[in-house]
């Protein structure tokens, strides 16, 4: 795993020990920036059930200015701690060792907007749609920002959910894929 493009570019990145954790392939990930930027000014991402960190990293990278890491696995929040060492993004970050619906509840409480929100919860628990209830209806998401699911294969994602609509479907095998969600567009 690597930092695909931006500042930090080639950066070799650790993966999460163990096989309780499944990273997202740097073909994905590359994939998946060039449909949502590639680059970005500015904003905050949030990468729940970071894993490694990867993808808010990689936000980092190009061009966001803070990312927001939730896992609740030690091991995870251990790597994500490295990785970001490694990438010299400490001060650009926070790392969450909690649920990531504690930490959804905490961030309607705050108020705080991201312009891009990474769910990649384990297959086996697919809980996109009840997340992406609580960012819609919490205003979680910038107007111009992107929700980024990836999810199994065998899973369709509706369309809609509230004012969060789906953009674009990404299918990248028989067990990957990514759904994208905006807020709608509003007539004037």
């Amino acid at each position: 795993m690597r930092v695909i493009s931006g500042e930090r570019k080639g950066t070799r990145l650790r993966a999460v020990p163990g096989s309780a954790t499944r990273p997202t392939t740097d073909k994905v990930k590359e994939s998946l920036f060039n449909i949502i930027g590639p680059y970005f000014a500015g904003g905050d991402a949030l990468d729940l059930y970071a894993g490694s960190g990867g993808l808010g990293i990689e936000a980092l990278s190009r061009g966001c200015d803070h990312a927001v890491f939730v896992d609740k696995q030690r091991k995870a929040i251990q790597t994500v701690m490295d990785n970001l060492k490694t990438t010299r993004y400490e001060s650009k970050a926070t790392v969450l060792q909690q649920d990531a619906r504690s930490v959804l509840d905490q961030l309607v409480l705050k108020g705080q907007p991201f312009k891009l929100i990474f769910m990649d919860p384990p297959y086996h628990a697919e809980e996109h749609v009840p997340f992406l209830h609580i960012i819609e209806s919490n205003r979680l998401l910038t107007d111009n920002g992107v929700v980024v699911c990836e999810h199994g294969s065998d899973v369709t994602l509706p369309d809609q959910v509230g004012q969060l609509e789906k953009i674009k479907v990404q299918r990248y095998s028989d067990v990957i894929t990514i759904s994208f969600y905006e807020y709608a567009a509003t007539e004037e």
